[in-house]
């Protein structure tokens, strides 16, 4: 759920600034180059395997081992008690899950277990998976304190016998938005300590995690740490979510923090997006959708009626036939709902005889190769029913990670480093979730980074004894566009960068400085720019530098 909130890089920028007046490490700052090397690549659960849904190899499936890809949204149905007809409306426009709320304004434990038991029956009987969660941990309330996730954990322990034998059909979020604006280096532990309560309990459900930060986790907090969370599931049946609102205003931002996720094999998906274009700075939610499906994750539109962003023209009209902008987009764009969903197999999604997979694509092909992208090229793999689409991924010392998805036999790969090998290979998959073996292999060589024409804005934001925070505006002011850029530059006085967003540095003794950009700063159109920012050290004096270099080329200096 969306509240109203400062913007979070201006808070990001405070914490940095009052973290280095302490004289502390700037660990919690906003920085995605460094939480994407915090998340390390996954290493199969060695504990006992769910049942029901599961994660397998980083990916949500089904107990008959398809994978199930949720398409669906939030509704907060114990909002409108009386209400019952949702679920059947969501079902007919196409979904296959809906994320319940069971709380608002009141604790979750006046949800009784017949009330619990009832929304489970509504959800099997319109055939949609059921995320189950509860609202309080986000501060709000009537109470006066925001519930703990260890209160949570204890609420569905209580619902043991409720949730017994429905692995297949429901999936348990502990806590919505844990602890607001509140205390995000403080998610780690507590989300841990909720997650071994609930499986020692018995519970064997796939659980759902929020990040911190309302759900936005806009100082990398659950990005950095998802990996000790994860594993400390004795189960490995556990996937994170993220609610990509205001924090995530740039297609690059987006693709970068799901693409962290999915190269680590750590499961995530979208638990809340959405609402009118631009409100909040939103991005646009249609490259929310599109790099789900092309990441083959999942995710849920906030929402079918609530307190903002409303999927219904009328929040509490709950008139299917009047959805608002928001709605069409989210169930009839070009990556919504009702063109990417399938039924879980459980309902007979996908037709439950349908256990051939279709054969081996052709041997890809590489086409337009830069420093960072190339386009690649299959022919069609064949299937009893038909073909749905495709999964290629980047194979290395044995082991796989997923690099791009299509309905079509051709996807171009981007985000790769210039002069550096790689190898690809594609899987076909069909509507039952069946997955093919692979296709043969293709080796690609990215191509060298092009010099460009630029221009550098470079300002001091903040200072304070010892240390100061400063801001590289980098423009590419040439006609084409830049990929893979390496910006270089000196200091004069000793200064040293400790910390830096935007980019990657690596600074010598004698003070020289070279910049590689993170996934979303990779590419400057032409005229565009990108801006980095930083923390560092300096003495008595602070001299600016007065050259800069983008792929050994000069600069101007504005």
């Amino acid at each position: 759920m969306r509240p109203t909130r400062s913007t979070p890089r201006t808070l990001t920028g405070l914490l940095a600034v009052l973290a280095a007046l302490l004289g502390l490490a700037v660990t919690g700052a906003f920085t995605p180059a460094a939480a994407q090397a915090a998340v390390q690549t996954a290493a199969e659960p060695s504990g006992a395997q769910a049942t029901g849904l599961h994660i397998s190899n980083g990916r949500l499936v089904e107990g008959n081992g398809n994978d199930f890809v949720m398409r669906g949204v939030n509704h907060a149905h114990t909002w409108y008690t009386g209400e019952t007809q949702s679920w059947a409306d969501v079902k007919a426009l196409g979904a296959n899950t809906i994320r319940v709320v069971l709380s608002n304004g009141h604790r979750w434990t006046r949800n009784s277990a017949a009330d619990v038991t009832a929304v489970i029956e509504r959800c099997k009987a319109n055939r949609l998976i059921c995320v189950l969660e509860v609202h309080d941990t986000t501060g709000y309330g009537e109470e006066s304190a925001a519930a703990t996730l260890d209160q949570a954990a204890d609420y569905w322990i209580g619902l043991k016998d409720v949730l017994a034998g429905q692995e297949n059909y429901v999936i348990v979020n502990i806590g919505n938005e844990p602890w607001g604006n509140t205390d995000p280096a403080g998610w780690t532990a507590p989300t841990t300590a909720a997650v071994k309560k609930l499986r020692a309990a018995g519970l064997e459900h796939t659980i759902m995690v929020d990040a911190p930060n309302w759900g936005q986790d806009w100082q990398g907090v659950m990005r950095a740490n998802a990996r000790t969370v994860y594993d400390a599931d004795p189960t490995g049946n556990l996937i994170f979510s993220i609610h990509m609102y205001s924090v995530f205003d740039t297609a690059q931002e987006i693709t970068d923090y799901l693409n962290a996720f999915v190269t680590a094999k750590l499961p995530l998906l979208i638990g809340e997006f959405g609402g009118p274009a631009d409100q909040w700075g939103d991005p646009d939610e249609d490259t929310m959708m599109a790099e789900a499906e092309r990441l083959g994750l999942g995710y849920l539109a906030w929402s079918w009626s609530g307190n903002t962003d409303p999927i219904l023209d009328l929040a509490t009209d709950f008139d299917p036939a009047r959805l608002s902008s928001w709605g069409q987009r989210i169930f009839h764009g070009a990556n919504g709902i009702a063109q990417t969903s399938k039924e879980a197999t459980i309902f007979g999604g996908g037709g439950p005889a349908d256990t051939q997979p279709p054969t081996a694509p052709g041997t890809p092909t590489a086409s337009a190769v830069t420093a960072t992208s190339v386009t690649l090229t299959w022919p069609a793999a064949t299937d009893n029913v038909g073909v749905t689409g495709y999964d290629v991924v980047r194979v290395a010392s044995g082991s796989e990670t997923a690099a791009a998805a299509s309905t079509t036999t051709s996807a171009t790969v981007t985000g790769l480093t210039a002069n550096t090998a790689y190898t690809f290979a594609v899987y076909a998959k069909d509507a039952a979730g069946n997955r093919s073996t692979r296709s043969a292999t293709v080796n690609v060589t990215t191509g060298s980074t092009p010099a460009g024409s630029c221009a550098v804005g470079y300002r001091v934001t903040g200072d304070w004894p010892g240390g100061f925070q400063g801001e590289i505006v980098l423009r590419n002011t040439g006609t084409a566009a830049l990929s893979g850029w390496r910006l270089g530059f000196s200091f004069t006085d000793g200064q040293t960068i400790s910390n830096m967003w935007g980019g990657t540095p690596t600074q010598t003794a004698g003070g020289s400085v070279t910049v590689t950009p993170a996934s979303y700063t990779s590419t400057i159109a032409a005229g565009g720019s990108v801006t980095l920012g930083f923390i560092a050290a300096k003495g008595a004096t602070n001299t600016a530098p007065t050259a800069f270099t983008l792929n050994g080329s000069a600069c101007t200096v504005s």
